[in-house]
C-alpha cells in the first residue's frame, strides 16, 4: 500500500494538540478580519474606509480558515482518542499482530507519546527510507521505523538503512521497532551504535508501562518516565536499564525461578534490575 510522501498544512495542524488548532483559527480570524482595518486606520479617514472595506472583503476568506482550522482540531482530538483506544486494548504480542499497519505505526507512536515524547508521525517510506516516526525529547531527535513482520526476522538491511539516516536527518538516535525479533547480523551491526532495537517483548512491556502510567494519573498519583527514570533519584522505580538506559523487560531466571528485569536489547547488554 503506498504511503503518503509529504504532510499537508492540514495534516501537521491535525497532528498538534487540538487545543492548538482552536487557538489558531482564533488568532487567524481575527487576524484576517480585522487587522487590515486596524492597519488602514494608522493612515487617517481616507484610509481608514479603505481597511474597513478590505476587512469586509477578507470576511469570507476568515471564516473558511477557522473552519479549516477547527476541523483539524476536531481531526487531532479523535485520532488522539483512537490511539489512546488502540492502548488500552493492546495486551498481547497477537493483539499487536492483528493491527493495521496505519494502527501499528499509532500504536508505537502513543506509546513513545506517554514516556514523555514528542512525536511526529510522517508516514514516509519508500524512497525517504521509512522513517515512520520522528520522537523529540530533552534536545535529542530520534528517528523510528516500524516493522510489523509477523512471521520473520527483521535483518541487517534494515539496520544499515536507518543508521545511514542519522545524518541526513541529523538525528541523534535510530529506533526499530518489531513484533518479532532481530537477526543475530543486525543485533551485531547494532552493536556500539546509537540504534535501539526493540522487539516485541519489549515493546508490549513499553505499552503496559505506559496503560500504567495513564491508570496512575488517572488516580493523580505521581508519574514516571518508565523507559528512562531521571538519574539519581532514588525514588524512582528503575525501569531503564543501568547499563545502557534502553528498555527493561521481565524474565524468569531458569534455575532459582526468580523474576527480574532484563534488558531489551539481550545479548548485546546484559543489564538487569530486581523486582521490588
Amino acid at each position: 500500500m503506498a504511503r503518503r510522501s509529504s504532510r499537508n498544512g492540514f495534516s501537521v495542524l491535525a497532528g498538534l494538540p487540538w487545543p492548538a488548532g482552536i487557538l489558531a483559527g482564533v488568532f487567524g480570524f481575527l487576524a484576517i478580519r480585522y487587522l487590515p482595518a486596524w492597519w488602514f486606520s494608522r493612515g487617517g479617514q481616507l484610509t481608514h474606509g479603505m481597511g474597513s472595506e478590505l476587512g469586509e472583503a477578507l470576511s469570507p476568506l476568515a471564516w473558511v480558515f477557522l473552519a479549516f482550522c477547527w476541523i483539524a482540531a476536531l481531526a487531532s482530538y479523535l485520532g488522539a482518542r483512537r490511539r489512546r483506544r488502540l492502548l488500552e486494548a493492546t495486551s498481547s504480542l497477537e493483539s499487536l499482530a492483528s493491527r493495521s499497519w496505519h494502527e501499528f505505526e499509532m500504536l508505537v507512536g502513543e506509546a513513545f507519546r506517554q514516556h514523555g515524547y514528542s512525536v511526529e508521525e510522517t508516514g514516509l517510506g519508500g524512497a525517504d527510507g521509512g522513517v515512520d516516526l520522528i520522537l523529540r525529547k530533552q534536545g535529542r531527535k530520534v528517528l523510528v521505523q516500524c516493522k510489523q513482520w509477523r512471521r520473520r526476522q527483521i535483518g541487517v538491511s534494515v539496520v544499515r538503512e536507518m543508521v545511514g539516516l542519522l545524518a541526513h536527518h541529523g538525528a541523534d538516535e535510530v529506533m526499530i521497532v518489531g513484533i518479532g525479533s532481530f537477526t543475530r547480523d543486525a543485533q551485531a551491526f547494532a552493536a556500539g551504535k546509537p540504534v535501539e532495537l526493540i522487539s516485541g517483548e519489549a515493546l508490549l512491556r513499553m505499552i503496559q508501562m505506559a496503560q500504567q502510567s495513564r491508570t496512575a494519573n488517572s488516580e493523580g498519583t505521581r508519574r514516571v518516565d518508565p523507559v528512562f527514570a531521571p538519574e539519581g533519584d532514588a525514588s524512582v522505580p528503575v525501569h531503564s536499564c543501568p547499563r545502557c538506559g534502553s528498555v527493561l523487560v521481565q524474565r524468569t531466571n531458569g534455575q532459582t525461578g526468580e523474576r527480574f528485569y532484563g534488558c531489551s536489547t539481550y545479548p548485546r547488554c546484559r543489564g538487569t534490575a530486581v523486582i521490588s
